[in-house]
């Protein structure tokens, strides 16, 4: 039974690194005679390269995933290459207000705890192909979804003069550097890395710090990790050194 009055199924992206999810999502899907998978990728960086070459009216997206994350992702879609069409559902093992306030903020139009019933789910996709926004449930207009989030910015940062920094959402040069704090790297190794002076490096982990409101690295990468921003096993990676790369050791400044 068809559920929408559009002239073509909703073309569907699902981005997700577990075999046993992806099938999960699959077999939901695929029982719609009104949606169809027209894409799947496993990690971030394939994500971007596939919604712009395919299209999809919908993505499914994971969070914690290899290369770049969900909300990377998102963004990068929503900002650098401008997938207007393309209305993304964030999916997460973590669930609070401040990952929902950062996920909207990417440019989702809905997020959603993995563990959401898939008849929510069903309903959700539809409506977010109907350029809606899904909030704590609650089906919206785009303009009302923005007015949540100005709600939100005011509710989780007390501090009003300094909200807007505290809850800022990271630019991709700081997630891209706070996926090789999570690592261990130190500012020169980064620095090397990127092409970029240390002092840049300094001034984006400052940055970082502030806007995530920690006091240092760890408890960046902490947070990090705990959000599903970067991935366990990927702080174990060494990152790659260039030939006949000398790391020198770590000066305190560097720390």
């Amino acid at each position: 039974m068809t559920h929408n009055n559009r002239s073509h199924p909703i073309r569907i992206m699902i981005v997700e690194d577990h075999p046993l999810l992806i099938q999960g999502l699959q077999r939901i899907i695929e029982a719609e005679d009104d949606m169809e998978i027209v894409a799947e990728a496993s990690d971030g960086a394939m994500a971007v390269m596939e919604a712009i070459a395919v299209e999809p009216d919908v993505i499914l997206m994971d969070i914690n995933l290899p290369s770049k994350n969900g909300l990377q992702a998102t963004r990068e879609l929503k900002t650098l290459h401008g997938v207007d069409d393309a209305n993304i559902i964030i999916l997460t093992a973590y669930h609070d207000d401040e990952q929902l306030y950062h996920a909207m903020c990417a440019g989702a139009a809905a997020y959603f705890p993995k563990d959401v019933h898939p008849t929510a789910l069903l309903a959700a996709i539809r409506a977010v192909a109907s350029e809606k926004c899904i909030i704590h449930g609650m089906v919206m207009n785009k303009a009302a979804a923005f007015r949540w989030l100005l709600n939100a910015l005011e509710t989780l940062a007390p501090d009003r003069e300094s909200s807007l920094e505290m809850f800022a959402p990271l630019s991709p040069r700081e997630m891209e550097i706070l996926a090789f704090v999570a690592r261990g790297a130190s500012n020169k190794e980064i620095a090397y890395e990127l092409n970029i002076s240390q002092q840049t490096v300094k001034n984006h982990i400052s940055n970082m710090l502030r806007k995530l409101g920690v006091e240092d690295r760890t408890q960046a990468a902490v947070l990090a990790l705990r959000r599903g921003w970067v991935r366990l096993e990927d702080t174990g990676r060494p990152y790659p050194l260039r030939e006949n790369d000398s790391v020198a050791f770590r000066r305190p400044e560097d720390l």
